[in-house]
């Protein structure tokens, strides 16, 4: 359209409408148009159905689901406190609410003191303390914007505190408020579809972001072979791997996908599972599908046209190969090298200096700051069978920093193992030395040298398989003057250079030793992919004793952090092929003949429906045979034996020297029925319980854990000649007075001898 403005004011003012009216439907067209277009490019494929909308879902965690199994009491004018949580990568929060529990000090003053709850620095409640409720413990629910839940998210709980209008000391006793454990937060939530795509792993079947334990459903065509075994005990260990301190549990089935969630399908193209077709298999292949009973589970298929290829496919999942697509197929795998003994990922070596850095998932867990810091903690997973007999202690080459105090006062920095105290060291500015010689020599040179350089002996009476080594900074408060409560700031840190040896320490320990297999899984994660280990089912295996072994390859992996690529699957009838293996037995009396066949090297054995507990003969073992004539009658008090009735469902976890050859061990799980082995697992993911793993023998009774220790001992690793020889001696003092006497005799004889041919010579001389 053209406009002419030269005909005068009325004429350019239709124009005008005219240009406005037309623009106007141009840009509704173009509008229309993008709209039109961003709806067809969003809208499904046609192949690909809409997933049904479903009921909100919900889930509570409470403090200790969160990580924190304490009451927390905030302390000081402005004391805080944090409570981390996060949101699975398949779920999208729709609501939110924090239920807490709480009490506050009566001398607090209600016109200037609170309680603030943030969310990701987000204010979402300012608490009120009026006088008429302190001291009582309080109930309120927060609700909490879903629009602030991110993936990772910090609840902090701050506390407001005043207790007088004029001078105050900050860290008056009575500033302080307490947050009941029983406190929850309350999520509601909607599933995502996620896309068929293999980058994502090992999300949706793992996410680090979900701190439940992780349940998982392996599904075969029907009872495997012992090959296909092997492949999904790689997986599974791999996801126990990843799963770690969470816990996992992997039930199995045969040729029924779970009704709802995500599931790892193992099986060859010659026999697929019913409702799953493999036919396009062509080599090992993994691809991720949806699960056709949960349009928002899916499925982890892991096959090959054969057995062999199937584990190829498992074998690189597990060692991390990329995967992109939906599906894909294994070229050119190369299998991972042997693992040498002791060298698990979760481990600390015994063959170099490891420094802290390598311990810590982020360098800022090393730094505190403030004058009441949280503790640095430094975890320290350590070979079961350290030998530390006759030593002063574990060497630790220390080195910190911290914000030096203006005159030497009571600031410190304490050093526990656990709970177990180690030592303080002063902030003073220099190293400490407990020879006033070395105290003397520290002070001549410059104060406030940083990083400060302490070379320690950590006792390793406090140590277990797995430990924490806590560093705590302590800084004193200046004296403050008149009405002064704020101070410099403060900070401390522990260097990621600092560095614990244990290369001067042998592998040698007593056994049976069921608190080294419940905390580390020792012997038989000696070698991270257990290569010399073998686990023997029962004949004719059901479903749940496949979720059993599952489960237990799952707590070995997660007690290297590295996949069980060498495990062999055997049947009761093999084991004398695999007499040089450490074995693992699953199974009841009825359906596992090794029972019966080793009755007589089991700990604990049956006797019309009891459980007989025997303790070897101490005097038998201790005493020579031929001092004492007497020591193998049974009918001396040198023998006894603690008799147990057992109930329906009571599990036993038992320890023991392999019948087939001598220093192999045997760990066996004995249940009459196979559901119940699952209560033992729960028993061994809870840290209270965990404790009550001793001896040779932990029997489960409903909840209850019991530990029996016999004296049937043998011993695994290897010591030096020498050392051998003195820790024999050391432990048998009638051996070495035995080894004294026959030395002097022989010694005696020798010189006797030697005297005699001197004089004969002598004798000759003369002649």
């Amino acid at each position: 359209m053209k406009c002419q403005f030269s005909g005068g004011r009325a004429r350019s003012h239709t124009c005008l409408l005219m240009a406005a009216a037309c623009a106007v439907t141009v840009l509704f067209g173009a509008a229309h148009a993008q709209d039109q277009e961003a709806a067809e490019a969003t809208a499904p494929a046609e192949s690909t159905p809409e997933a049904p909308p479903v009921a909100q879902r919900e889930r509570r965690s409470t403090l200790r689901d969160l990580g924190i199994d304490y009451e927390i009491t905030l302390r000081g004018i402005q004391g805080t406190a944090g409570i981390p949580f996060s949101v699975r990568t398949d779920q999208m929060v729709d609501r939110a609410a924090l239920h807490l529990k709480y009490s506050y000090s009566p001398a607090l003053l209600p016109d200037l003191s609170h309680l603030r709850v943030t969310v990701n620095d987000v204010t979402v409640a300012t608490l009120p303390v009026p006088a008429g409720d302190a001291g009582r413990v309080l109930e309120r629910r927060i609700d909490i914007d879903p629009r602030l839940v991110i993936d990772y998210n910090r609840i902090n709980l701050q506390l407001i505190g005043h207790y007088t209008r004029d001078c105050e000391d900050p860290d008056h006793t009575s500033l302080w408020a307490n947050i009941d454990s029983s406190s929850y937060l309350e999520l509601g939530w909607q599933p995502l579809a996620l896309a068929d795509d293999l980058s994502l792993l090992p999300v949706p079947f793992f996410d680090a972001r979900d701190v439940r334990p992780l349940d998982l459903a392996f599904v075969f065509a029907d009872t495997p072979e012992a090959s296909l075994l092997e492949s999904a005990g790689i997986l599974s260990s791999w996801f126990g791997a990843l799963a770690g301190y969470r816990g996992a549990r992997f039930p199995a089935s045969f040729n029924q996908l779970p009704l709802e969630g995500n599931a790892v399908v193992v099986a060859s193209a010659r026999k697929p599972p019913q409702g799953i077709a493999l036919s396009e298999v062509a080599g090992p292949t993994l691809a991720v599908v949806p699960n056709p009973n949960d349009p928002y589970g899916k499925l982890l298929l892991v096959s090959g046209r054969d057995d062999a290829e199937v584990r190829i496919a498992a074998m690189a999942l597990a060692l991390g190969t990329p995967l992109t697509g939906g599906v894909a197929t294994i070229d050119g795998f190369t299998e991972a090298a042997p693992r040498q003994p002791y060298d698990a990922p979760n481990w600390i070596s015994s063959t170099r200096p490891v420094r802290f850095s390598e311990l810590v998932a982020q360098p800022d867990a090393l730094n505190v700051s403030g004058y009441r810091p949280d503790l640095i903690r430094v975890g320290l997973q350590l070979p079961p069978d350290l030998f530390i007999w006759r030593r002063d202690g574990i060497p630790l080459k220390l080195a910190y920093r911290y914000t030096l105090p203006g005159n030497d006062d009571g600031s410190g920095l304490n050093i526990s193992i656990n709970d177990a105290f180690v030592t303080t060291l002063p902030l003073d500015g220099r190293p400490y030395a407990q020879a006033p010689a070395m105290r003397w020599l520290h002070s001549l040179g410059p104060r406030g040298g940083m990083p400060i350089r302490q070379n320690l002996l950590l006792p390793t009476g406090p140590f277990s398989a797995n430990s924490q080594l806590r560093f705590h900074f302590h800084f004193d408060r200046p004296q403050a003057e008149a009405c002064t409560s704020t101070f410099a700031d403060v900070s401390g840190a522990i260097d990621g250079d600092s560095s614990i040896d244990l290369s001067g320490f042998h592998h040698y320990m007593a056994m049976p030793n069921l608190a080294a297999f419940g905390n580390a899984g020792f012997p038989f994660t000696r070698l991270a992919d257990l290569a010399e280990t073998a686990l023997v089912l029962p004949e004719s295996p059901v479903d749940m004793d496949i979720g059993n072994a599952l489960t237990l390859l799952g707590r070995m992996g997660a007690s290297t952090g590295y996949p069980a690529l060498r495990t062999r699957i055997i049947a009761p009838r093999q084991v004398d092929e695999f007499a040089g293996h450490d074995l693992l037995v699953i199974g009841s009396r009825h359906n596992q003949p090794l029972f019966t066949r080793w009755a007589d090297a089991l700990p604990i054995g049956d006797d019309g429906g009891r459980w007989r507990f025997r303790l070897s003969d101490w005097l038998l073992g201790r005493v020579p045979g031929f001092l004492s004539p007497d020591a193998g009658r049974t009918d001396l008090p040198t023998t006894a034996e603690v008799v147990v009735q057992p109930a329906p469902g009571d599990v036993v976890l038992m320890g023991f020297e392999s019948p087939l050859q001598a220093s192999r061990s045997v760990v066996a799980i004995l249940a009459d029925e196979p559901s119940r082995v699952g209560a033992l697992f729960e028993a061994w993911s809870d840290p209270a319980r965990l404790r009550d793993f001793q001896g040779s023998v932990v029997l489960l009774e409903g909840e209850k854990v019991r530990s029996l220790a016999g004296n049937q001992t043998y011993h695994v690793g290897h010591l030096p000649p020498l050392v051998r020889a003195r820790w024999f001696f050391a432990n048998n003092p009638l051996w070495l007075a035995l080894a004294v006497a026959a030395g002097c005799g022989l010694l005696a004889l020798v010189l006797g001898w030697l005297l005699r041919r001197q004089a004969a010579i002598r004798e000759r001389e003369a002649d």
